[in-house]
């Protein structure tokens, strides 16, 4: 088994929120961590062109990524503008093909922005065609289908507002500084949640939530996923493998 990991999210910043705790626990255990965004963050600031927040976005998850030694990924879509067509499921299959990933994890399948959701859609479809030969894609095709995990959706609730569970848990609690430092590198972001969504407490809610997820199991902080096991994927769980009593299971 190749020991690489790609996180792959809808912007800069999704990965350190939802689990940058877990790939630093992969880091320390000698896996090779890719984090790579479908868009640059190109909409999310209240003062900044396009072209100046997507610089300034994709340094700072650049930068964010180097704290783990991860390596940056940019695919250039559009936020808003993420889309389950052609053009970007052959994009991410050959990201895929490229990095060769034995386990990957996304966005939530369910969640507060169709970003995200069909961020979750496209990744699954590309795990699932990184073996399929007749792809419009020049990488060549790679088995087995990587290991694939779903990530929690962002306070863990649907659009609906009910509780969203996680099938098993990362202990973080040793990573949290480092989780703290990456999300604190996304500078950009403060003011466009504050103006946007109301909310001041960037790093603040992000550790409220991964508090909450680690009381469920005990911990100081933790991380939740669900593992995709549809026909074709990968039925046993390699994260119980690889990270031992830091995953608990529900």
């Amino acid at each position: 088994m190749e020991k690489k990991v790609l996180a792959i999210f809808s912007h800069p910043d999704d990965a350190e929120i939802m689990c940058a705790g877990t790939l630093s626990v992969l880091k320390k255990k000698g896996w090779e961590i890719h984090i790579a965004t479908m868009a640059p963050g190109d909409k999310g600031t209240a003062v900044n062109t396009r072209e100046e927040i997507s610089a300034i976005r994709k340094a700072e998850a650049k930068k964010a990524a180097e704290m783990i030694g991860a390596h940056y990924h940019c695919l250039e879509f559009e936020d808003v503008y993420i889309l389950y067509d052609r053009i970007t499921l052959n994009a991410v299959t050959t990201l895929l093909r490229i990095v060769k990933p034995s386990i990957v994890f996304t966005a939530s399948p369910q969640d507060y922005m169709v970003d995200h959701e069909q961020t979750s859609k496209i990744v699954w479809t590309a795990c699932f065609a990184c073996g399929i030969r007749n792809m419009e894609v020049c990488e060549e095709p790679f088995e087995p289908v990587p290991y694939l995990y779903y990530s929690d959706p962002m306070e863990g609730k649907d659009i609906f507002g009910d509780p969203v569970k996680a099938k098993m848990y990362v202990d973080i609690t040793e990573e949290m500084p480092v989780k703290e430092k990456m999300l604190a590198c996304h500078a950009s972001q403060r003011n466009w949640l504050l103006e946007h969504h109301k909310m001041d407490e960037y790093i603040l809610a992000m550790k409220r939530f991964s508090a909450n997820r680690g009381q469920e199991i005990g911990k100081t902080y933790a991380e939740g996923f669900r593992q995709h096991l549809g026909h074709g994927f990968n039925q046993e769980n390699v994260l119980q493998e690889i990270l031992g009593d830091k995953l608990v299971i529900k």
